[in-house]
């Protein structure tokens, strides 16, 4: 090839390098613009409550748009322990299909059972809503709540949060519904996280006598366990902001209960019953602050999860 173009060839080679590294930097930078972005309008959106209430916002349980005074606490619970009621039944859940399929399953059920976990990930909320209002909630309420009730419900200190009139909607209902709608997302990360570990290392604790559980909960878990945090994260994101789904179950009720079984209202329920129906500059600007708390508490939450794996990663090694 004459040398002029095989100059040719490498500028243009360079011009493309150059061109791919800009382009790439820019899409990474229109992102973190963009989070500034949404951050800046909540924020903006949020002052005329942030004025008003100031930190009792966060404390007070009065939503009252008639008298114009707002509070976020009964939201923010429900928000937490219908995500926290979902994480506690979809992790164990997700990790034994997750077993499962990469350990246990015959061949023949393998790929069918995998397709339909992941099916059930692209079903609509608003499907899981309906079918939870109208299937679940009812047969809940009428043979699951009472047995409940009359069993756990009469226990000392977990006895009050499981005991009152079995109505079928409520936090308990809301959590369930939200497990059954984030096991897709974690099992399949599972997974596949399972999936990448190297066969000689689960052969080699095979052939020193390790059980199938000895193996997953020393071997695979250390080895898999950033992958398998990010898809209990994302799992958790999906539960913090559900709305249409957590709509049709919670029961929407500005009450502060200790019973599950009562209603309750999360952030995302909130926002979506009411914000075609807010009139006034304080009525809006509380419902942005709402949707502010919410984008600040899937922050936190994700930022304990970095520094926990942060934490697991400096430890490693010390114990030997």
């Amino acid at each position: 090839m004459p040398t002029f173009l095989q100059e040719a060839r490498l500028k243009r080679q360079v011009v493309q390098d150059l061109l791919f590294r800009n382009l790439t930097r820019l899409a990474a930078f229109a992102v973190l613009a963009l989070l500034a972005a949404i951050i800046a309008s909540l924020v903006v959106g949020s002052m005329p409550a942030i004025h008003a209430f100031g930190f009792g916002f966060l404390t007070s349980s009065v939503w009252d748009p008639v008298k114009d005074e707002y509070g976020a606490l009964i939201p923010i619970v429900g928000t937490l322990v219908t995500s926290g009621i979902a994480l506690l039944i979809a992790i164990p859940v997700s990790f034994g299909i997750a077993i499962f399929l990469t350990e246990l399953s015959p061949n023949w059920l393998r790929r069918p059972l995998g397709i339909a976990v992941e099916l059930l990930a692209g079903i609509p909320s608003i499907i899981y809503g309906m079918w939870g209002l109208f299937v679940f909630a009812p047969l809940f309420g009428d043979y699951v709540e009472p047995w409940i009730n009359n069993h756990i419900g009469k226990m000392p200190f977990i006895g009050p949060f499981f005991s009152g009139p079995p109505m079928g909607i409520g936090m308990l209902t809301a959590g369930i519904i939200l497990a059954i709608m984030v096991i897709p997302f974690i099992a399949s990360v599972m997974r596949d996280v399972f999936d990448v570990v190297p066969a000689m290392l689960k052969e080699s604790a095979y052939g020193l006598g390790s059980t199938t559980w000895e193996v997953m909960w020393n071997v695979v878990l250390p080895y898999t366990r950033i992958g398998v945090v990010g898809g209990i994260m994302l799992g958790l994101g999906r539960a913090l902001g559900e709305t249409m789904a957590v709509t049709f179950v919670i029961g929407n009720a500005n009450q502060l209960n200790k019973s599950l079984f009562m209603p309750g209202n999360s952030i995302a329920s909130a926002l979506a019953n009411e914000f075609n129906e807010a009139v006034g500059t304080l009525y809006t600007s509380s419902l942005i602050e709402l949707g502010l708390i919410l984008f600040f508490i899937t922050f936190v939450v994700l930022s304990l999860a970095r520094l926990l794996l942060l934490k697991m990663a400096q430890r490693e090694g010390h114990g030997a």
